[in-house]
């Protein structure tokens, strides 16, 4: 999310936030190829070339949309390693982190699954360049709790992501918004990172 200075620029940057949000709830429930700008700017109360204000197109809306999360895991992820105490600390740290993510973003979820490929080059190689990088992070953390050599580490993280990331796909959002589903999803999270091989 943006956060500029003026009036005015908070307001273009909560359209522009709006905007972003409606696109990732349209594109989840009928991709990418099924919605139109103008069903975007309907959502969000303007016309649809008014959208063009904010995103030269509705590619480079979809850009803007997985490049800012795959941004925002990063950076997140940055920070609470950074937080934590101990090393054991920090692994849970980032696993509630992400779990946080996967159950209050399902829609940006089902989009990057399916809606990825319609991503122009220059977008695609930044989301995978932060999503290398996340990944990287993660099997730092691992390292210092699992003696592997680090494919065997990126198998487990990657194998992590699976289980977080398919939780928009087969739960409600009632079971996702429980507590106790959180709960064990780190747990279990947890548990398949530090199995024993």
């Amino acid at each position: 999310m943006t956060t500029p200075g003026t009036a005015r620029d908070r307001a273009k940057a909560e359209r522009t936030d709006a905007i972003l949000s409606a696109a990732a709830e349209l594109f989840a429930a009928r991709g990418y190829t099924g919605v139109s700008l103008e069903d975007i700017g309907a959502a969000v109360g303007v016309s649809g070339p008014a959208v063009y204000r904010h995103f030269a197109g509705k590619q480079a809306l979809l850009g803007a949309l997985l490049i800012g999360v795959s941004e925002r895991l990063v950076a997140g992820g940055q920070d609470v390693a950074s937080a934590a105490a101990s090393e054991q600390d920090r692994m849970r740290a980032l696993v509630v982190f992400h779990v946080d993510f996967a159950l209050g973003n399902a829609d940006v979820i089902r989009v990057q699954d399916r809606d990825f490929v319609y991503l122009t080059d220059e977008s695609r190689a930044d989301v995978r360049r932060l999503q290398r990088a996340y990944i990287e992070l993660w099997i730092d953390s691992l390292a210092a709790l699992v003696a592997e050599d680090r494919d065997a580490l990126r198998l487990r993280v990657q194998a992590c992501f699976g289980l977080l990331n398919s939780t928009p796909h087969s739960t409600s959002t009632a079971l996702r918004a429980r507590v106790d589903t959180a709960r064990l999803l780190t747990a279990m999270a947890v548990s398949a990172l530090l199995a024993d091989s």
